[in-house]
């Protein structure tokens, strides 16, 4: 097995095919800076939520199918041999973003609906160790299954594989309807899990902030926003901080007309009234 010749990489394609493979891609990550090594556990375009600016095609509701474990593993091999002892990092990464970051459970839907995900976090710190990496271990959630034991226990293990968990919170939770989500939440739920990822590994905050129908989030959205993460570090749910983001590549869910991107100074002003509760915010626009 092979990896297909890959085309300069950009932060505008996260294709999950880039490389020909099944659960294995390469992207340049707008947040975290060089080169992100992508597992996707959600090859079917299956997700529990369905986020109104999500860029998988043809998303549909459900969770993630069985994981073929073997090939995981062959396809992570290949990647890393390609880009640690190849000549991917020349011939397919801009020279400034020539550098592994992470290697981040991402991929086309929720990756912890996968009843392997603790197999698949064995596999990344099995080629860890093979490569001798000191690579973060990144899993980007919606938090949804955080009750699971196996979940916390698969968190557990990242946080010896210097893990980071980035929680999505794109809106200031409240029980009922959340447009955003378009999934039915409680906040009470939402502390919970965030707590339960906060004690299990470091956790970041991950927001995306857009206009629907050219209206931005009002003053007192992002209050409630603010007055939650506030509550939360006042029981002292440990946070990282806040990964925030706007519209870098256009949604493909049926919301799509109705998006836009924030103004950059309104992101700005949101990050500065963050940065007040005492958090690290990294912005991306």
């Amino acid at each position: 097995m092979s990896i297909k010749a890959v085309a300069p990489l950009s932060v505008n394609d996260h294709s999950r095919d880039i490389a020909g493979l099944k659960y294995v891609y390469p992207v340049i990550s707008r947040r975290a800076g060089g080169v992100s090594i992508g597992i996707n556990l959600n090859p079917n375009n299956a997700c529990n939520w369905r986020c109104v600016y999500c860029q998988v095609p043809d998303l549909q509701r459900g969770p993630a199918p069985e994981t073929d474990l073997p090939l995981l593993e062959q396809e992570l091999d290949i990647m890393l041999q390609q880009i640690v002892h190849g000549s991917f990092m020349e011939t397919s990464v801009p020279e400034q973003a020539r550098r592994i970051n992470d290697i981040a459970f991402s991929g086309n839907g929720e990756p912890t609906t996968s009843a392997q995900f603790l197999q698949a976090i064995e596999i990344v710190a099995a080629a860890r160790q093979r490569y001798q990496l000191d690579l973060k271990t990144v899993l980007i959630s919606n938090g949804s299954q955080l009750d699971k034991d196996y979940v916390q226990e698969g968190l557990r293990r990242m946080a010896s594989m210097r893990g980071e968990v980035w929680f999505k919170l794109d809106r200031a939770p409240r029980d009922g309807f959340e447009f955003v989500n378009q999934i039915a939440l409680k906040r009470s739920q939402v502390a919970r899990r965030l707590a339960l990822a906060a004690q299990a590994c470091p956790t970041w905050i991950q927001t995306c902030m857009f206009a629907t129908d050219g209206i931005l989030p009002s003053e007192a959205e992002t209050d409630a926003y603010t007055a939650f993460l506030a509550e939360q570090l006042a029981q002292g749910v440990k946070l990282e901080g806040v990964l925030l983001y706007g519209l870098a590549r256009p949604s493909l869910q049926v919301e799509a007309p109705r998006l836009s991107a924030a103004p950059e100074a309104w992101m700005m002003a949101l990050k500065a009234k963050l940065e007040r509760l005492g958090l690290v915010v990294k912005l991306s626009v």
